[in-house]
């Protein structure tokens, strides 16, 4: 009975052990990934341009997760020429992520003027997505009295 209960302690022990282990090393491996080289940025534009869809999306995702600013000519050149559907409308969501004036006004443009009504359906939530967001932000500050110079 003793020893059941201290190998029963022991597996606990070390499965916690195992589980804070784990979960430093994803921490660090997040907190790294944060600062982009040139390379990796370099290479994901690179793969922009492949010829295969799964790996245009997947390019473009990244591109908008990490925010790369230095992508947005390219994804709007994939967003606007790109013959895959789902290529196109991962280019609109990274577009959309970015965030910048440029970004933004191609997502809108693919909303209206996009030949496929899947991209242009897509495209149209993204940019309706952005304006409720900057909408609540406009609103925030009035609310603060921001703009007035009541703070």
């Amino acid at each position: 009975m003793y020893k059941s209960k201290l190998i029963a302690i022991v597996i606990l022990v070390l499965f916690s052990l195992l589980i804070f282990k784990v979960e430093t090393i994803a921490q660090t491996a997040c907190a790294g990934t944060k600062d982009l080289n040139e390379n990796t940025t370099a290479s994901l534009i690179q793969g922009l341009n492949s010829d295969n869809d799964g790996l245009q999306s997947s390019c473009a995702y990244w591109l908008g997760e990490y925010r790369i600013n230095e992508a947005v000519i390219h994804l709007q050149k994939v967003l606007k020429n790109d013959e895959s559907e789902s290529v196109r409308i991962s280019a609109a969501l990274a577009l959309f992520k970015i965030g910048t004036p440029s970004a933004i006004f191609t997502v809108k443009q693919a909303g209206s003027f996009d030949v496929s009504e899947r991209v242009r359906r897509l495209s149209s939530i993204f940019y309706s997505v952005y304006l409720d967001e900057f909408r609540d932000n406009e609103n925030r500050i009035e609310e603060k009295g921001w703009l007035a110079g009541k703070n």
